[in-house]
Order: structure tokens, then C-alpha cells, then sequence
């Protein structure tokens, strides 16, 4: 199965994140596929838009815990991994044309990490958002961090950081951050229609200022995504993080079995 499905709607293309059964959970391949879209996107002059959503029951529940146990029972740090989830996250962020995050279910760490690469985001209601990463003795490593006090405010950034806790998409309407919040029969509706908004304004000047934009967005990003992995590095060292994780996906791994 694909990890990544594309759809060309007109000029709106939509990258639809295709792990239904790890709730989107980012993996190589994963990432790997986006960023070659990112590269495509980007040269296609009949792209004006891109739209990035979740297939199954969320948009993106994170990182791929089995994937990170796989690498540290190999003696490798999943920092390698996370660092080009950064970098991929970086290029949306980057990008001179418009990114739009559709988010249901869940957005919660790397899947929170990628909507707040992206330019404009569209929830429905029920959507649990979150960094989470603490829940699970991490650290975040794809850009919260750095993100999201300026998406919502330093005070409820610091406490969805500092506690891992999951707030519905409504919680976050006074922040400005989520441009429409929207019953779920309504979101591929209402995301369509924001699409056409900003294609409709697709120019080289909306490229240029949409560089621009990014190029002054806060100081020395790069510095700060820098020290974020490194963080991340440290905090993966500790002894009890992979038993942590371990201990998290022992009941699903026993329920599999038992089928």
C-alpha cells in the first residue's frame, strides 16, 4: 500500500497520508514520499495549492513508535530519522506556494509538527490536538517547539509541551491559528473552497511573498530546529525511554497476537 496518495483537483493538489492503520504514524517511507512531493509540487506550474490530509480515523497520531524501537534495538538514535522529518517539515514551511493541513481525528506530535508547517489549517470539530510527545518521555523533534508558540501564544504552547495533553480543535479558535473549525461532513467542503481562495491569488507575487514571510517569521530558525534535535538526541539516551515506549505498545502488540 502506498504510503502516500495523491489527487489532482485541478490546480489543488491533495497528498492524502495513506497508514490508516497507524493512524497515519510517520515512517521513512512515509516522509520519503512527501518530500518528493514537495520537489513535484513545487515544479508544477499547474500546482497552485497543496492540501495535505489524513485517509482512516485521524490526520496524523505522530511518529511511528515501532520504527523508533526498531532502530534503537539496532543501536541507532531515531535522530537520524527525525532530522530529515525536520527537514521535510522545514521545505512545507519554506515552500513558495501556499500549504494547506486538513486536520480530523487526531493531529497529535509529528502529525501537530506538520499542520504547523503549513500555511493555512482547517479542523473539524472533534479533532484532538496536541504535542503529546511528553505522554510517551519525549521530546519533540519536527518542530513544535520552535511552532507553535507562535501559532497559538507562549502560554498555551507551554502547557500542551509541558503536559502532553490533547485539546479538541474548538479550544483552539481565540488563537487565530485554525482557520475554519468546522463539523467533520463539512471539511472536505470547507477545505476545497479555502483551496480555490488561495489559488485564485496564485501569482509569482503570492510565491514571493509567501518566501517572504517565511524568510522573516521569527529568529534563527534553523538555530532553534538545531537545538531541538539535539534535544531530542539527549532525551532518547535515557535508559527508560524505549521501555517506556515498549511498555505503551505491549497491549496492542498482544491483542494482535491473540487474533
Amino acid at each position: 500500500m502506498e504510503p502516500l496518495l495523491v489527487e489532482q483537483r485541478g490546480c489543488v493538489r491533495w497528498l492524502l497520508l495513506n497508514r490508516p492503520g497507524r493512524r497515519n504514524a510517520l515512517d521513512v517511507p512515509l516522509i520519503d514520499a512527501l518530500d518528493k512531493q514537495i520537489t513535484s509540487a513545487e515544479a508544477d506550474p499547474g500546482t497552485a495549492v497543496i492540501a495535505v490530509a489524513g485517509r482512516g480515523p485521524s490526520f496524523c497520531a505522530g511518529g511511528d513508535f515501532h520504527q523508533f524501537l526498531e532502530l534503537h534495538d539496532r543501536g541507532d538514535n531515531p535522530v537520524d530519522f527525525l532530522a530529515d522529518v525536520s527537514a521535510c517539515f522545514s521545505r512545507i514551511a519554506a515552500s513558495p506556494k501556499p500549504w494547506v493541513a486538513v486536520l480530523h481525528g487526531h493531529a497529535v506530535a509529528g502529525g501537530l509538527e506538520l499542520a504547523l508547517a503549513c500555511d493555512v489549517v482547517v479542523a473539524a470539530d472533534t479533532t484532538l490536538i496536541g504535542d503529546g510527545h511528553l505522554k510517551r518521555r519525549l521530546v519533540p523533534a519536527g518542530g513544535s517547539s520552535v511552532r507553535l508558540p507562535g501559532a497559538v501564544g507562549r502560554g498555551l504552547s507551554r502547557w500542551l509541551l509541558l503536559t502532553g495533553e490533547l485539546l479538541p480543535a474548538t479550544s483552539f479558535a481565540h488563537t487565530g491559528w485554525i482557520h475554519a473549525i468546522v463539523p467533520e461532513t463539512d471539511l472536505d467542503a470547507t477545505a476545497t473552497r479555502i483551496c480555490r481562495q488561495l489559488a485564485d491569488r496564485s501569482s509569482p507575487a503570492q510565491q514571493r511573498l509567501k518566501t517572504l514571510l517565511h524568510r522573516i517569521d521569527g529568529v534563527a530558525p534553523e538555530h532553534a530546529l538545531r537545538e531541538e534535535l539535539a534535544t531530542f538526541a539527549d532525551n532518547w539516551s535515557a535508559s527508560d525511554v524505549a521501555d517506556a515506549l515498549r511498555a505503551f505498545l505491549a497491549p496492542r502488540n498482544t491483542k494482535a497476537d491473540n487474533k
